[in-house]
């Protein structure tokens, strides 16, 4: 699909998350000109001689959504430029976060959400990064590379709906819900736990620092009730 442009303003985004916590980010100086992005559904056909026309498939899953872009750094105007640093954060996140590492969990890279604006293209997507491709084309007289292209490959991470989790219902649960219209922060605090005070843990957990700005289709993951509650707490109490 091709996304028209929204304004010097409004850059496109790609967003870190570790467990649900955002955590880095990478803005683009040039927004892509275009984002593809594809899913497809699978199906098996059985066989047999006796059927007088093909005979009737039977669905048997979906593949996960596949985002594919092209970014383009630039460090041209600026006398100590250098884009290897968007660059390597891009590669890095293809590896397991630190804290999954440390942490007695299975190691994994960060999942990755996209932002741009107004658009809603990719709202609620979720996904890690499968490929990342880079071509430095241009370099200062001391071997700073000031310009770079990256053509990158996400994979959907899908996430278990609300109450199909084997663990929700459970006190410390954690589970997630994309925002419909009308939807907040205390609303759905109410919704989870009976308490709309409990806000401020959705929101710490979340890493929403305006809860007044969440836009239909996002995302919210829901931790466990004693967690809520714990985040929820001033500080010091």
């Amino acid at each position: 699909m091709s996304l028209p442009g929204l304004g010097a303003l409004e850059k496109a985004t790609l967003i870190a998350h570790d467990n649900g916590v955002p955590f880095d980010r990478l803005s683009f100086a040039y927004n892509p000109t275009e984002v593809k992005t594809s899913k497809s559904a699978a199906w098996q056909r059985p066989t047999t001689r006796a059927a007088s026309s093909a005979t009737t498939p039977e669905f048997t899953g979906s593949q996960p959504q596949t985002v594919d872009m092209d970014l383009f750094f630039d460090a041209w105007n600026d006398l100590a430029g250098d884009v290897s640093g968007d660059v390597n954060k891009l590669l890095r996140w293809t590896t397991p976060t630190s804290p999954s590492r440390d942490q007695r969990q299975r190691p994994h890279p960060p999942e990755l959400s996209f932002e741009w604006g107004a658009s809603r293209a990719l709202a609620g997507f979720r996904g890690f990064l499968r490929t990342v491709s880079a071509t430095y084309t241009m370099f200062r007289m001391d071997g700073a590379p000031i310009r770079a292209t990256c053509h990158i490959t996400l994979e959907e991470i899908p996430h278990d709906p609300p109450g199909t989790n084997p663990t929700s219902g459970t006190p410390n649960s954690r589970r997630s819900r994309l925002l419909g219209a009308g939807d907040s922060l205390a609303s759905v605090a109410f919704q989870e736990y009976g308490d709309a005070a409990l806000w401020r843990g959705l929101a710490a957990f979340n890493g929403i620092d305006d809860p007044l700005r969440l836009a239909v289709g996002s995302q919210l993951l829901v931790p466990g009730l004693a967690e809520a509650r714990s985040l929820a707490r001033p500080e010091g109490s």
